[in-house]
């Protein structure tokens, strides 16, 4: 059946019929007809001008698959660079927006079947940044015109004008310890590695070490006294004391260490002597002593 010639009320009809998007799988990209149906595309597939159309194209089909891609392709990195310029966007938004145009090349027509196949492509060809996400796949146009790349080198020119000169220095080494670290690598003195420290082992069959926290014997007596270099008495360990349970900087007790005092006169003394049956303690001692001089010194102002 012939097409409808231009302005007759059956060409309004099925442009009418015909409006927004169609199926995809049943648009013909050879002769850029959209079928409403899977019935109306078979039986444009068996049409004598589709026959002809393809008996052409396959002469070359290679050729024409390749023309198909690049128009594609050339088509949706404009859309992507006008609509968004450098920014991360969805690969499905960008083709929901390219694919608005009923006139476009579809997809079927190019060597990718896929859009996924297609978004790898171009962050392999170097034309977008390429990432995959739990959302989707996402895409960022890269800016390679020579304005571009003139614009981006002056403003690294500016960021390393206005570096101060510990900034530099900072930069300057960091890169020397990078250059080491490559030339060592080169040379083959990063596989030795470094000395491992020992510690200390005890052989089988060594002498078995006993330490022995006793102190010797006095050589006087029990009670004998050390005097330490820094002036410091130091009180000698009795025999059966633990050691670990003394303290060898604890000061005797001169109260405790004085001798008793034994009574100058037998028993036939005094009352005093006699009531005192007890030896005299340290304290007692000292008073008696104390009053002794008072009593001495009153007897000698008395004189004078």
């Amino acid at each position: 059946m012939p097409r409808a010639e231009v302005g007759t009320p059956k060409y309004l009809a099925n442009k009418m019929k015909s409006k927004g998007l169609q199926r995809l799988r049943w648009y013909c990209q050879v002769c850029e007809k959209q079928c409403r149906d899977e019935n109306g595309f078979k039986c444009h597939a068996q049409s004598e001008a589709h026959l002809r159309q393809m008996l052409v194209v396959g002469e070359n089909a290679g050729r024409h698959i390749a023309d198909f891609s690049s128009q594609f392709q050339h088509d949706f990195v404009q859309l992507l660079s006008r609509r968004y310029n450098t920014k991360r966007v969805r690969a499905n938004q960008v083709y929901q927006e390219f694919i608005q145009d009923k006139n476009h090349l579809h997809m079927n027509a190019t060597r990718w079947v896929t859009l996924t196949e297609f978004a790898k492509h171009l962050g392999r060809s170097g034309i977008a940044r390429v990432d995959e996400t739990e959302k989707g796949w996402f895409i960022a146009w890269i800016d390679s015109s020579p304005k571009a790349l003139a614009k981006q080198e002056a403003s690294i020119k500016k960021d390393r004008a206005t570096q101060n000169d510990e900034q530099r220095e900072r930069t300057l080494i960091t890169e020397q310890i990078e250059r080491a670290k490559l030339e060592k690598e080169a040379s083959g003195e990063g596989s030795a590695s470094p000395p491992v420290e020992g510690g200390l082992k005890r052989e089988e069959g060594a002498e078995k070490v006993v330490l022995s926290f006793s102190a010797k014997p006095a050589a006087t007596s029990d009670a004998t006294t050390i005097a330490a270099p820094t002036g410091l008495k130091l009180t000698a360990v009795k025999s059966g004391v633990n050691p670990l349970k003394t303290n060898p900087l604890k000061r005797p007790n001169v109260f405790k260490s004085a001798a008793p005092v034994k009574p100058d006169s037998p028993e036939g003394g005094n009352g005093n002597d006699r009531k005192r049956s007890a030896p005299m303690s340290a304290a007692e001692r000292l008073i008696m002593e104390e009053q002794e001089r008072k009593r001495r010194r009153m007897d000698r102002e008395s004189v004078a």
